[in-house]
């Protein structure tokens, strides 16, 4: 039996497919109405409704993502394609059916959660999908992160995909062959997803996430990591960066319009949103800083992790549980969000780094080389609780900026960047939204309302006719001004009470970015001299 909101017209062919698959729940309720979600997961889920009309949850013992425990499935399709890594596990066809049969069996008589949606905005693009799930809570997350079909496009679904997470499954290592009681498992030849051993929704976006990065190479689309937005006269800006470093608040700008803010493509005709909505941080949320994140809290969207009050009211700044609190909400929260969200070629690309060293330039333009350099090397500081067991800023070199999310070798996505930078003159910037006067502890973080206006200046013009001084520690081309920003915080070593601390530091920073790189072989030397040099390692004139 299904439950669509009282549209049982197609439930006959809905439950074909779920049998065809090997199911065989008790009842199906799919693509019911956030509404009836949010009422049902406070009842069973044990989830809060919360004086914004927000539901808020708990994700449990996994309040961030277990990249460690993705494994992708290794047979034909992937064995020469996937870059095999310490990151892209490998995993059993036969271990896979394995689980996949255990699931079934576990869903049997049991009452299920179905989504059916789509990844992808562009309908040229997109890739039919459908999650299945044993809390409501994690259905309502699904349509909300998902692109939502229309009533027609329901009526004739039939997935391309399909996720299976089941928060109630235990796992069990000697059985199943995972490494903990948790798995992500990605299986490309037989398009499934499963999930299990872990309530922290994330993993149900970025396992599609690392699907999409895998598929549409092969079309000529060029899948990334990064927010989007566009202006009245459809300029478009694309924002790449890990978890913590601004993609979503620095794309959340009232005087743009958003496309989407963590998945996207680049095709022939210009940028597609992956997703339908929003994964926000909103630890130490404010209304002032993050006007569009915090009115988008309301009915209909989700709240992991966030602590709340007797009377219902959240604590954005209450860390107990995690750094890592998360709201989850449609595009069309969103004023003026484009919808469908889809946007022209870009002309301006920033990447965005937060440098927990608090070294790096505040905002540097890259050449195309340089571009290349910065996305395969993908230097961060990876901020607690983005990821199991991070409690303090430490460096990583995630490659694409989305490493744990790209199946496919770093140089492949490079190359597809700098096609697509060389086709369209696109601009590409390097903004630092990390720690200013001192690493970590020391320092303090850069504001907001600076790396707001180095954004603004990239995206406007103003940075192309300023004056430009040569780090010649990082390889550098940085302003020497910026609207809105003081002059000093510009070069970082200004801001450094011990200047030879500051030198060390950065020193130790640019061995980092030379050790880290000599891992890719086979890149031309102008990329690998758009780095740092061992030879340029000294003091800055």
């Amino acid at each position: 039996m299904t439950d669509t909101d009282g549209d049982h017209t197609k439930s006959q062919k809905l439950m074909s497919q779920i049998e065809a698959f090997g199911l065989k729940p008790r009842k199906v309720f799919r693509n019911i109405s956030a509404e009836r979600l949010t009422e049902v997961s406070i009842k069973n889920d044990n989830g809060v409704r919360t004086t914004t009309g927000a539901v808020a949850v708990r994700t449990d013992r996994f309040t961030g993502r277990a990249p460690n425990d993705r494994f992708i499935v290794y047979d034909d399709v992937t064995k020469d394609t996937v870059n095999w890594n310490k990151i892209n596990h490998k995993f059993s066809t036969e271990a896979f059916n394995k689980i996949l049969n255990r699931m079934k069996s576990h869903i049997t008589d049991k009452d299920v959660y179905v989504f059916d949606g789509f990844v992808g905005a562009d309908p040229q693009h997109r890739l039919k999908i459908r999650a299945i799930t044993d809390h409501a809570w994690q259905s309502l997350f699904s349509s909300r992160l998902f692109v939502g079909p229309t009533k027609e496009e329901l009526e004739g679904h039939e997935p391309e995909f399909t996720i299976i997470s089941l928060n109630d499954f235990k796992v069990v290592p000697e059985i199943d062959g995972t490494k903990k009681d948790v798995f992500i498992l990605i299986n490309l030849a037989q398009r499934v997803v499963l999930i299990a051993g872990t309530k922290y929704a994330g993993e149900l976006k970025k396992s599609m996430f690392s699907v999409m990065n895998f598929l549409l190479p092969a079309r000529d689309v060029f899948p990334m990591h990064c927010s989007a937005n566009t202006d009245a006269k459809n300029h478009t800006a694309l924002f790449f960066g890990l978890s913590g470093t601004g993609k979503t608040t620095l794309s959340a700008d009232n005087n743009r319009m958003l496309i989407g803010d963590d998945e996207h493509g680049w095709s022939e005709s210009g940028v597609f949103n992956f997703e339908g909505g929003c994964y926000a941080k909103c630890i130490n949320l404010t209304y002032e800083n993050e006007p569009q994140i915090w009115n988008a809290i309301r009915d209909g969207a989700i709240l992991e992790n966030v602590i709340v009050d007797s009377d219902g009211n959240p604590d954005f700044n209450d860390s107990s549980i995690t750094e890592n609190t998360r709201v989850a909400y449609p595009l069309h929260h969103i004023p003026r969000a484009v919808i469908p969200s889809v946007g022209s070629h870009p002309s301006v690309v920033i990447f965005l780094t937060a440098d927990a060293k608090g070294v790096l330039p505040p905002i540097s333009k890259l050449t195309r080389e340089g571009a290349m350099y910065h996305f395969m090397s993908g230097y961060t500081s990876k901020l607690a609780g983005t990821e199991q067991g991070v409690k303090k800023p430490r460096s990583v070199f995630s490659e694409c900026f989305g490493a744990p999310f790209m199946p496919r070798p770093a140089e492949l996505y490079a190359n597809m960047l700098a096609k697509k930078i060389t086709e369209h003159n696109t601009e590409v910037y390097l903004i630092n939204t990390g720690w200013s006067g001192g690493p970590y502890g020391v320092g303090h973080r850069i504001s907001i309302k600076y790396s707001r206006a180095m954004v603004t200046a990239a995206l406007n013009g103003d940075l192309k006719c300023v004056e430009y001084r040569h780090d010649s520690i990082f390889n550098l081309d940085v302003p020497m001004t910026c609207p809105g920003v003081p002059d000093e915080l510009l070069d970082p070593k200004n801001t450094w009470t011990d200047k030879d601390a500051y030198y060390a530091q950065a020193n130790r920073l640019a061995d980092k970015f030379l050790t880290n790189f000599a891992k890719f072989k086979d890149v031309s030397s102008d990329i690998r001299n758009a780095g740092p040099s061992r030879n340029k390692h000294r003091k800055n004139s």
